[in-house]
């Protein structure tokens, strides 16, 4: 009888010591979107004081830099390539498109976070297959409310659970709400581990945003819309903190690739769906008092799937097989105490490896991918998934060609081009004459990785209309 209550008691006792995990994963938010990593108009104070809380990474990466594949790292911890999830889902992009889902064998953060006795719910962007046996709540989350998919892909319809509850979407409100349900999440499941993943919809295009913020940024659309993704993230930190759980929360703030016309790449170069910085290196923002020293600008390398295994490793929960994972434990380098567990990252394009990256060093094995958007007679590019009014319902206004977020200047992308990140972070001049020891360094890496990566047929998607 001692033994079972000690069972018991040890239980209680490490059940109380695990932290919930919340992750808020903006959608084309910018490395220099933020006040903290710079910008000089955009408003952005909660972030700006969660960066102050906790650590501010300057070097942290997508492995992909466009929405899916990124998402599914993140909920698997494994490179794209490895989880089958190399393009997006898109339900009007064509057969193909719309059949593509994350699959069935590969086991999601929230499948193993709920094996360890979390509550998992998830709020938001889901984009790992929208057909109802590959929703959120088939993939360890208890409960779902949000677009399975992109805010701009017809039919852009609010899912709760498996069913349509809203269509069309007044996107407007659409942060507020979403941040309603998030909010609603922390206070119905305080008193155990939980588990939150809320993908905020912005900035993703088409850019909308509250009466409250509408007009009222000084900087455009755009800064109003970071202005309700602001509030948003400062209304769950305000959540955990009357809920009593802020200092057993582990938070992870970032984006899944970097930003769409209107924002900002902060000096890098190219945009969301090229294979520059601009693409890539995204903010990522880390918070857990009393383990997260406040204060702290991190340097060290990271990628989006190392926050699968650090809060993984912060829960006590273990992956139920022997699988390769990618993502490493970060809490060493968040608290303080080490440095990057990586040596180098890779950097995907769809199904291939394009690039090498290590602490200085980036290797663009593959030509760099320009946007190939067409202008019209006006100049300008007409976007299909435009707001009409009637399916997508967004203001009209939304950024276009002369709104680009990066640097588009530089070398023509070639094969092999190296750049040295430390003292080019725009990418500007191909130093691989000059270093090549360090192009046949990283190549090697690269090779021995690419081994790895499967031939696959790239989807081929519907011309929009």
């Amino acid at each position: 009888m001692r033994f079972l209550c000690f069972l018991l008691l040890a239980s209680i006792t490490f059940a109380a010591q695990r932290p919930n995990v919340v992750v808020i994963l903006a959608d084309d938010l910018g490395y220099g979107d933020l006040g903290c990593y710079g910008h000089p108009k955009f408003k952005t104070p909660r972030l700006d004081q969660m960066a102050a809380e906790g650590a501010r990474l300057t070097q942290f990466n997508t492995p992909a830099p466009f929405c899916a594949p990124t998402r599914a790292s993140l909920m698997t911890g494994r490179y794209p390539f490895r989880c089958g999830m190399t393009q997006n889902p898109a339900p009007d992009g064509g057969p193909a498109a719309d059949a593509l889902a994350l699959p069935k064998s590969e086991i999601t953060l929230a499948q193993v976070l709920k094996l360890a006795g979390y509550a998992t719910g998830m709020v938001g962007k889901w984009h790992l297959g929208h057909h109802a046996a590959s929703l959120p709540t088939e993939r360890g989350f208890d409960s779902y409310y949000g677009i399975p998919y992109s805010n701009d892909m017809r039919p852009v319809q609010v899912l709760e659970g498996t069913k349509v509850v809203e269509y069309p979407v007044v996107q407007k409100t659409l942060t507020q709400r979403y941040t309603d349900r998030a909010v609603d999440f922390i206070k119905r499941h305080a008193a155990k581990p939980f588990f939150l993943y809320f993908a905020e919809a912005m900035p993703h295009k088409p850019l909308a945003a509250s009466e409250k913020h509408y007009q009222k940024s000084g900087a455009g659309l755009y800064g109003d819309v970071l202005m309700d993704l602001d509030e948003s993230v400062g209304r769950v930190l305000d959540a955990l903190k009357e809920a009593g759980v802020e200092n057993d929360t582990l938070v992870f703030f970032t984006s899944d690739n970097g930003a769409w016309f209107g924002g900002s790449c902060g000096g890098l170069r190219g945009m969301k769906g090229t294979n520059w910085e601009g693409a890539y290196r995204v903010p990522l923002l880390a918070r857990w008092p009393g383990k997260i020293p406040a204060g702290q600008v991190i340097h060290e390398m990271a990628v989006m799937m190392d926050l699968f295994t650090t809060a993984t490793v912060a829960a006590g929960a273990t992956v139920p097989d022997a699988r390769i994972l990618d993502g490493k434990d970060m809490m060493p380098v968040l608290a303080g105490r080490g440095a990057s567990p990586h040596e180098v990252i890779f950097g995907q394009q769809n199904s291939k490896l394009a690039t090498v990256r290590d602490a200085r060093w980036k290797l663009h094995v593959l030509p760099a991918n320009q946007m190939k958007l067409k202008p019209d007679a006006t100049g300008r590019w007409h976007d299909p998934r435009l707001p009409d009014g009637v399916t997508i319902l967004a203001p009209m206004e939304q950024y276009n060609l002369d709104a680009y977020p990066g640097l588009a200047s530089g070398v023509e992308p070639a094969k092999m081009q190296l750049f040295d990140l430390n003292h080019d972070p725009g990418e500007q001049q191909d130093v691989s004459a000059a270093h090549p020891a360090e192009v046949k360094r990283l190549k090697g890496l690269y090779d021995t990785m690419n081994q790895e990566v499967p031939v696959v047929e790239e989807v081929k998607r519907v011309q929009m209309k």
